[in-house]
């Protein structure tokens, strides 16, 4: 006999704390459906975002490294999935709901275009006359329009929780689109688990892919605290770095980073005296957050990453590259609308032409805008 929706949603609400979000309470969907027997509605709502198309091309998508610089490397894909992995461990130790938590972690990159933050900001400059570009506002709208697998629908159609969290994820390089939703809150504990765990995942993981790839010498690390913290911790003195230790020292960053945002957001929730969701979204500002201590040391080592990996020159010819050719593709594609596939040319009818254009290229992966680049400007490719 299976554990019925009914059942799981008890113990949701025996197990979790005040001021998690019940899918039980869940505001529902725009689209009225039947709940499943089995599943609640935030993991309904983390098997469609799984299944959908924008999910799965993910990975062949630039994190840092665009996609056929090396396999080692994480891809957009393997990013979105640390980042629920770490989501989930913070929502544990927090008695929230994972599963609304990891479903907003595995949605906040959809609407990444491809080549990373390079392709981002080309697409945005040349969209600037209509509306701009940001992967985040497109991550919402792959969800709520941009995805076809339902005859009623545009999107997904999911529950309002998950979108809500969606819409509000907000990091330092991403900006929070509430649309629709009251601009006066905050995302959910869920929500700002979501946004700890997404900035958590790539600093740790941008600097071992830079150890990894040779851009970063361990030696240039000695300056910062947070690196020398971590020497002591795990008693290493200098050297040659082989795998094994850049493993342990990665998971040793990554564990001391959980423990600081679950001890100092205990410390939030008592100091507010949390019993409601409500009590969390009406806050002036987060409360899943690190100590000052560790962001202080975050901070240097994110502009460690600016300085000595994402400035490096081979990164930035490469995003030099990825803007080229994100760049011809568009000026191609508005000059003569008729290279779009027909599904696209056919949106043409009730949409902007530049947007459609844009949604086009952002649902690219690195490999099919190469192709498309070169079917388009290779004499000797194929169309």
């Amino acid at each position: 006999m299976y554990i019925t929706r009914e059942r799981l949603e008890e113990i949701e609400a025996q197990t979790l704390a005040s001021y998690a979000l019940l899918s039980k309470n869940s505001r529902g969907r725009q689209h009225h459906e039947h709940e499943p027997k089995y599943r609640t509605a935030f993991q309904r709502d983390r098997d469609r975002v799984i299944h959908s198309a924008a999910f799965r091309r993910l990975e062949y998508k630039t994190q840092v490294f665009v996609n056929d610089a090396g396999d080692y490397y994480r891809t957009r894909l393997t990013h979105t999935l640390e980042v629920a992995q770490i989501g989930r461990t913070l929502a544990r130790g927090l008695s929230v709901n994972e599963d609304l938590v990891e479903v907003i972690c595995l949605a906040h990159d959809l609407g990444h275009p491809p080549f990373g933050h390079a392709g981002e900001h080309v697409l945005d400059q040349l969209m600037q006359e209509h509306g701009g570009f940001n992967h985040n506002h497109q991550s919402y709208r792959v969800v709520t329009e941009l995805e076809q697998r339902y005859p009623q629908w545009n999107g997904l159609n999911l529950t309002y929780e998950t979108l809500e969290g969606i819409a509000k994820h907000e990091t330092e390089y991403d900006i929070s689109n509430t649309a629709g939703f009251d601009e006066n809150t905050r995302g959910s504990v869920e929500a700002q688990i979501a946004d700890v765990a997404d900035e958590l995942a790539y600093n740790a993981h941008d600097l071992d892919d830079g150890i990894q790839s040779g851009l970063i010498q361990p030696h240039q690390l000695e300056k910062l605290e947070i690196w020398r913290e971590l020497c002591d911790r795990l008693e290493w003195r200098g050297g040659p770095m082989d795998e094994i230790t850049r493993h342990r020292f990665i998971r040793e960053q990554i564990g001391m980073q959980v423990d600081d945002v679950l001890t100092q957001t205990m410390q939030n929730l008592q100091a507010i005296n949390a019993k409601t969701a409500a009590d969390i979204q009406q806050q002036p500002v987060n409360i899943v957050t690190h100590s000052d201590r560790l962001k202080k040391l975050n901070r240097a080592l994110k502009n460690f990453l600016y300085e000595n990996m994402y400035y490096h020159y081979t990164v930035v010819r490469m995003a030099k590259r990825a803007e080229r050719i994100i760049s011809e593709l568009f000026q191609s594609y508005v000059s003569e609308p008729k290279q779009l596939p027909p599904e696209q040319r056919q949106r043409l009818e009730s949409e902007p032409l530049e947007r459609v254009v844009a949604d086009y290229i952002a649902s690219m992966t690195d490999r099919s805008a190469f192709q498309s680049y070169r079917r388009l400007f290779d004499p000797l490719t194929r169309p």
